[in-house]
């Protein structure tokens, strides 16, 4: 009988069929809160994509999440889930978005890997957990964690604020993508287990307006204790938006539509795609650009701005890395090749709008030639942008976690993209394919280069190590120290990495002497 069976085997592997042991392992099968749901293998990591994580928010639209509705049998997992409906989608979009993707060592060992949770950025308009750079296959084998990405509301969907204008159940509408974000921490602390993961430690980590969302919940209550540390990369939020100028927004949006103010009936039962092309009116409290939407401080979830006046003391004990990009500004201006070609007496003028903060552009570009007498005008037209409107931010997030005493570690990325030419720098986002190790995915402009790669090394290292110790320090780099207002050490990542106290100083004493909040809040 014996050998009958390992002839019926040797016969299907012959006729290129996969025995049952073999498909159970190409097709594992994980046990979730609401139901199973399969997945696949990919160089020996089970991928789960597209697992329901809450139910269909278009009937509920503009209100809190709800979790899904309990299913049986097996549902496949093959798949990435709809984003949330947008004006720069890439792929399907939908209301029903509530889907996340975990990549695993292993199911069920026992083994409580540290959870690695990332949340897309996307200017909180734009986006989803699917993109190719996000794909974390590299992270779970390098490191023997568990990686999960996130879809969630986005724009008006996610954001809205329509408290004021509406019924009582709309009251949350400001912030419903963040709570969101929330029923997805809560499926992470109920089901991470299954997969593999360690439910008592999880990271939350991610890039821009990813980053932005993570702070905004580590000022919110209701996110208490759903994770354990956060990594954000160029996320630079200090405000939320406050609810007076939300209310304008909401009214104008809904004027774009042809709406009054108090009807917002119909506006919840408008198709989807009506909603997404009133995205693109001018944003009322600015006066330019596509009108924006994010995170409302409503006093309701959320009753404090994340980094004003200070930082948030109900979240001073979770460790945090607080990164930014030298160069990030030419990711958002270099479609303009006029930008490249600047010259001094164009300088100023062109500058003012982009620093955002209200200080003598003159002034400025007089003190960068001081400073950088080699630079030329793009030069500096890139490099005070950045200083006044990126990097800002991430400084005050530093100094106010040092004035209460939190832990926080700073990084600033120095190594550039060695393509076009070098023009684009360490660009806005550039960081997200070094730290998951993605170099060769779609959208990564690191190359594939021994320099990308040593850098690559560093920062999977660092985001690892903090992972799994709330503590970044690793043998890959320097002795990386916590950020303190009286040196101000920060690790800048390079071909040869090394501690700074204080890098680009001048820059961030001349930006000092102006306020900084973000713009429109």
């Amino acid at each position: 009988m014996l050998t009958d069976r390992r002839r019926l085997l040797a016969a299907a592997a012959g006729l290129g069929l996969a025995s049952p042991a073999a498909a159970a392992a190409k097709s594992p099968i994980a046990a979730t809160k609401s139901g199973k749901v399969r997945g696949a293998v990919e160089d020996g990591i089970s991928v789960f994509k597209g697992v329901r994580y809450g139910a269909d928010t278009g009937p509920r639209r503009f209100m809190p999440p709800q979790p899904p509705q309990p299913w049986t049998g097996v549902r496949d997992a093959l798949a990435y889930g709809p984003a949330s409906p947008q004006t720069k989608a890439e792929g399907p979009t939908s209301e029903d978005c509530l889907f996340l993707n975990v990549w695993t060592p292993g199911l069920r060992d026992g083994k409580r890997r540290p959870v690695m949770v990332y949340v897309h950025g996307g200017a909180h308009a734009n986006g989803s957990g699917s993109d190719p750079l996000y794909d974390g296959v590299n992270l779970a084998r390098t490191g023997d964690v568990v990686v999960v990405t996130v879809n969630h509301r986005l724009n008006v969907f996610g954001y809205g604020y329509f408290a004021k204008l509406g019924g009582p159940d709309l009251a949350d509408s400001g912030n419903v993508g963040n709570l969101d974000l929330v029923l997805a921490l809560q499926w992470v602390r109920d089901n991470i287990a299954e997969f593999g993961g360690d439910p008592d430690n999880v990271t939350a980590f991610g890039q821009s307006g990813g980053g932005a969302k993570l702070v905004t919940l580590m000022a919110m209550p209701v996110a208490k204790g759903l994770f354990h540390k956060v990594a954000t990369m160029s996320g630079q939020h200090v405000t939320s938006m406050g609810p007076i100028n939300a209310t304008e927004r909401a009214k104008a949006f809904m004027a774009a539509l042809g709406l009054r103010p108090d009807q917002t009936d119909l506006l919840r039962t408008l198709p989807a795609d009506k909603l997404v092309a009133a995205l693109k009116i001018t944003d009322p409290v600015l006066g330019k650009g596509a009108i924006i939407f994010w995170s409302v401080m409503d006093h309701r979830s959320l009753s404090r701005h994340p980094f004003f006046p200070d930082a948030p003391r109900e979240s001073g004990h979770i460790p945090m890395i607080i990164g930014n990009t030298h160069d990030e500004t030419r990711a958002f201006l270099a479609g303009d090749p006029k930008n490249f070609a600047l010259n001094w007496d164009e300088l100023p003028a062109k500058l003012a709008p982009e620093m955002v903060v209200d200080i003598d552009p003159d002034m400025v570009v007089a003190r960068y030639r001081e400073l950088y007498p080699q630079a030329s005008a793009s030069d500096v037209f890139f490099a005070a942008s950045t200083a006044g409107r990126s990097w800002r931010g991430h400084l005050i997030q530093a100094e106010e976690r040092a004035k209460i005493g939190a832990p926080a570690w700073m990084y600033q990325l120095d190594f550039g993209s060695p393509l076009e030419g070098g023009r684009l720098g360490a660009f806005h986002s550039f960081d997200i394919a070094l730290v998951f190790g993605n170099l060769a995915a779609k959208g990564s402009k690191t190359g594939t280069g021994p320099g990308a790669r040593a850098v690559s090394h560093q920062m999977t290292a660092a985001f690892l190590a903090f992972a799994r110790t709330g503590d970044p320090n690793c043998p890959e780099i320097p002795a990386w120290e916590k950020y303190t207002l009286e040196r101000r050490p920060t690790l800048v990542f390079d071909v040869t990495p090394r501690m700074v106290d204080d890098p680009r100083s001048e820059e961030r004493k001349l930006f000092a002497a102006a306020p900084y909040f973000k713009p429109g809040s």
